[in-house]
């Protein structure tokens, strides 16, 4: 399968700090089954064979990051990111471009903190969408009932959920595209929390394919713990 699937760069967003994991340093350099999150989270692209290279985007004085074995990668370019992820997607992408990726390159960001990301995902959304004008994201369809709230915290209705969906990673989108999207938006001081909405703002309706529900991204200490257990209990 994996021959027919088009070539990418992957782009990892990780400058960030994860106040609420409330650790002694970001979260994606817990540890988890041996490794940090963060390695985990590259590991997936790494073992790829469309991978065309991937850009890691980290804080300035990052401590951490040279300590890990993947450092040394050469298929791993380090950039500078930014206070928010679409300033550090940007700068990825500019270094992209500088190195000579073209504007029809596909580009696939991930969130660093994704350390559950499967190979059959991967691989279901690199071929439905290699022939898409837009691109897409995974995503699961909302499961729970939804509610609507104001702002003293009352009901306002109940959504319906079979138009919801949650938005995962990978987000795939053309690098031209993608930047200029980003671009803009930074300009225009429009909220921006993934490469999705970025693109929404620009005028394109990116395609939704249905990722597993497990790919889930570490925010809180509980979601750590559930994903050891589930890797023990794979194990």
């Amino acid at each position: 399968m994996s021959s027919s699937l088009p070539a990418f760069w992957a782009v990892i967003p990780a400058a960030g700090v994860g106040a609420r994991m409330a650790a002694d340093r970001p979260k994606q350099y817990l540890q988890l089954g041996g490794r940090t999150i963060l390695e985990h989270s590259l590991g997936c692209f790494l073992d790829h064979p469309s991978l065309k290279g991937l850009v890691v985007s980290l804080a300035v004085d990052d401590p951490y990051w040279p300590t890990l074995e993947c450092a040394g990668d050469p298929r791993i370019q380090r950039v500078s990111g930014g206070d928010e992820r679409s300033g550090s997607v940007l700068s990825a992408l500019l270094h992209l471009h500088q190195q000579g990726a073209s504007d029809e390159d596909w580009v696939l960001v991930h969130d660093a903190a994704r350390p559950n990301l499967s190979r059959d995902d991967l691989d279901t959304l690199l071929a439905e969408l290699a022939d898409d004008p837009v691109g897409g994201l995974l995503a699961v369809p909302a499961r729970d009932t939804l509610k609507r709230a104001d702002k003293r915290g009352r009901v306002v209705e109940t959504v319906d959920r079979s138009l919801i969906w949650q938005a995962y990673t990978p987000q795939m989108f053309r690098l031209g595209a993608l930047h200029r999207a980003l671009a803009d938006s930074l300009v225009a001081d429009v909220l921006i929390t993934d490469e999705a909405s970025a693109m929404e703002w620009s005028g394109q309706a990116p395609r939704l394919i249905e990722g597993r529900s497990d790919n889930i991204k570490v925010t809180r200490p509980e979601d750590l713990e559930w994903l050891r257990l589930r890797w023990t209990n794979r194990r």
